[in-house]
């Protein structure tokens, strides 16, 4: 499992930097920047309590579908640690990014 730290504080699933997923997937099959990639897990908070979604952890599952990414092994991610980021104003998937794409 990775590291999590998520700065999309308007996702339903973010308590504190942390996912109350267990999994998320990474989108940007033809991604070539960090800006080109997005977590597709996003779902935008509408008012519903932070706790019906679950418990938060650090680490998660995280599926990549950045096939050009140095970290991606057979669609899955094996960097030790990952930075979602989008802030506040997020209302999509694609205004989220993984921080640490790193293009082979």
């Amino acid at each position: 499992m990775t590291q999590l730290d998520c700065s999309v504080t308007s996702c339903l699933y973010n308590q504190d930097h942390y996912c109350a997923k267990e999994d998320i997937t990474v989108g940007g099959s033809n991604a070539k920047k960090a800006s080109d990639t997005c977590c597709e897990s996003f779902k935008e908070r509408s008012g519903a309590p932070s706790n019906s979604t679950g418990y938060a952890t650090s680490t998660v599952n995280i599926d990549c579908e950045a096939k050009d990414c140095v970290h991606n092994r057979g669609c899955k991610c094996c960097a030790d640690s990952v930075g979602i980021g989008g802030g506040a104003d997020a209302c999509q998937c694609q205004d989220t990014e993984c921080g640490d794409f790193c293009c082979k």
